[in-house]
């Protein structure tokens, strides 16, 4: 599996993601909205977007996991985030983004949303392209 990060010359290059991923595979992987829930279904973090933010993440790499997939075989994520504001929320979704993926950036869509199941503050879906 391969996946082609390209950032066209025409257009910006952002800090956080990539403008285009091709993606070459056998098997698309598609994780449901992944929310600040603990193994048990409890909401973690509550009112504290950082400590959902880093719930989230991590209950994606789980759920990458489980169908056989890494975070670096991610081509695009959406991110759902309640009542967003760029200049508190963004830093804060970027560092528990790095956690999964590291310096892998792939295609990302962050929507504001007015809410979410009470008291969660952020959602992460995925689209990932593995071999096999």
């Amino acid at each position: 599996m391969a996946l082609e990060c390209i950032n066209p010359h025409d257009l910006p290059t952002p800090q956080t993601y990539t403008q285009v991923v091709v993606a070459t595979g056998t098997r698309l992987v598609f994780v449901a909205g992944q929310e600040p829930e603990d193994v048990h279904g409890k909401l973690v973090g509550q009112g504290d977007l950082a400590v959902q933010a880093h719930q989230v993440f991590a209950n994606l790499g789980r759920a990458l996991a489980a169908a056989g997939a890494s975070p670096k075989d991610v081509a695009k994520i959406t991110i759902y985030v309640v009542n967003y504001r760029r200049d508190e929320h963004l830093a804060i979704i970027e560092a528990a983004r790095v956690t999964l993926f590291g310096d892998h950036k792939p295609v990302d869509t962050l929507i504001g949303v007015e809410t979410l199941s009470p008291g969660y503050l952020i959602e992460v879906d995925a689209i990932a392209v593995v071999d096999g």
